[in-house]
Parts: structure tokens; C-alpha cells; sequence
């Protein structure tokens, strides 16, 4: 395949779930059948095999952005409670170095700091909805780490420094959750906030460009915004963030949404 023939990967917004959800039972059953399908059926819709994935997760969160650097990262349990099995799940993707290096440049041109970090493992909002979406494990991984101040409108531009590597069959991949309120979960009072918040979120993502980045820099202002995503925990909107900024003049839509645990999740495609 020529360059002249790849075309530009989309950016992409997924939900990971609940720890392992995917790889174990669970009470009541099948709770989390829609999204695992959703998740397996991703790689189907890409333009072609990405030939590497940089990967945004909840899970990792730093003072400036730090990049995994390593050739062959191990992987970071980084859930509490359940099964032993789950503790054991294999995910064996490379890493990609000079990938890493890439990015480091990125940023740094865009005037943002980061590091380089050689030892750290893939967490679960890497290896958990990637042993589904590309479960032989044979497509080179780097992450990304969230900056720990969650300032929206930084991570708007670290993804936009990023949108260059779409070019080059690069997935860029959001990992979180379009509504995180762990004390919410289950509880049907929520589902309205819920429903309200991902209602804003949808039509932002499929606004224009222009507008779509400041309502996402402005978040905290939208309807329910913090019964969804309470002060300080909004962990899991960032990665949002950074797929809006690679998106560039790119325009989005929701290409998955489901009410689980009485709260409404959804998924994000931007480009292509």
C-alpha cells in the first residue's frame, strides 16, 4: 500500500466499561453485551488496518503529558476486586518508540511539555477494549497520558498537535467514559442527567470545528455536566478532549449509545 492509497484514519471517542466487565460474568447477565459488540466491531469500520494506535486513557494522568516509550510494555492490573482470572488476561502489543519520539516533537511544537516514559505498562483503558477491537494484539501501541490539572482547553491542543499522525494510518483513541459518576451508577435519579448530558455532548460533536471545541473547552457549563462528571473526577471526559483537537476541521457524530446502569453511554467518531 502505497502513501498515495492510505487514507486518514478517523479519531475516535470509546467507552472501556466497568474493570474487566468484558472478560468475566456479571450480575444481571449480559449487561455489557451491546458495547462489547460495539467494541468488536470497530476495526471493520476503519479506512484500513491502522499501522500503529496512540492511545488516550482515564487511567493515566501526570504533571506535564508523558508518552510510553517502551518496546514491549508489560500491563498494568489497574482494577480492584475482581476475579482472579482477571489479573492473568494477556494483551502482548508492542510498543513503538519511535512513535513515542513523534509525539514528544508533536507537542513540543505546539509548545507543551512531555516526557517520555520507558518503564510504564499499558493500563486497562488500554488493554481492556483493545483485546476486543484488535485482539490479536499485533499493532504497535503508544500512550498518552492525561494532564493532571484536566484542563479541557490544554488537551484540546495536545490533540490537535497529534492530528498530523492521522495522515500516516495512525488511530488516535480516546479512552473513558461519556459518563463517569461512580456514586451514580444504578441509580435511576441519574438517568436524566444522563440523558440531558449526552444529548449536549451529541450535538457539540456534531457541530462545526469552530464551535464544537469551544462548547467541549466549556463543558462544566452544560446541562448536568457535573451530576455526570463530578468536580475533579472528570477523568474520563478528557480523552474526548484530545480525539475533539486531532479531529481538526474534521466534523463528528455518535456511533454508539446505550442506557447501561440506568445512565446513558455513548461513542464518538470524528473524520472519515
Amino acid at each position: 500500500m502505497t502513501r498515495e492509497t492510505i487514507a486518514k484514519q478517523p479519531a475516535l471517542f470509546i467507552p472501556h466499561g466497568a474493570g474487566p466487565c468484558f472478560f468475566m460474568d456479571w450480575n444481571p447477565p449480559g449487561i455489557w453485551d451491546g458495547m462489547e459488540d460495539f467494541l468488536r466491531g470497530v476495526g471493520a469500520t476503519l479506512p484500513q488496518a491502522p499501522r500503529a494506535i496512540v492511545v488516550v486513557s482515564a487511567h493515566w494522568q501526570s504533571d506535564d503529558f508523558r508518552i510510553s516509550a517502551g518496546e514491549q510494555p508489560g500491563l498494568i492490573y489497574d482494577y480492584y476486586g475482581f476475579p482472579a482470572h482477571t489479573y492473568r488476561l494477556p494483551y502482548p502489543a508492542p510498543g513503538e518508540p519511535a512513535l513515542a519520539g513523534r509525539l514528544a516533537e508533536l507537542l513540543s511544537q505546539a509548545g507543551l511539555s512531555s516526557q517520555l516514559d520507558s518503564e510504564r505498562g499499558f493500563d486497562h483503558g488500554m488493554f481492556i477494549p483493545l483485546k476486543l477491537m484488535f485482539p490479536q494484539a499485533g499493532i504497535p501501541v503508544v500512550q498518552l497520558s492525561l494532564r493532571a490539572d484536566l484542563d479541557p482547553a490544554a488537551h484540546i491542543a495536545a490533540g490537535a498537535a497529534l492530528a498530523p499522525l492521522r495522515e500516516d494510518n495512525v488511530l488516535i483513541l480516546g479512552s473513558g467514559m461519556s459518563f463517569h459518576n461512580m456514586r451514580a451508577y444504578g441509580n435511576p435519579r441519574y438517568t436524566r442527567a444522563s440523558n440531558d448530558f449526552d444529548a449536549w455532548l451529541s450535538k457539540v460533536i456534531e457541530d462545526s470545528p469552530e464551535r464544537r471545541d469551544v462548547a467541549l473547552a466549556n463543558w462544566a457549563q452544560a446541562p448536568a455536566a457535573r451530576d455526570c462528571h463530578p468536580p475533579g473526577e472528570e477523568e474520563h471526559l478528557l480523552p474526548l478532549m484530545v480525539v475533539a483537537g486531532a479531529a481538526g476541521s474534521d466534523t463528528g457524530r455518535r456511533v454508539y449509545s446505550e442506557k447501561i446502569l440506568e445512565t446513558r453511554l455513548s461513542a464518538y467518531r470524528l473524520g472519515c
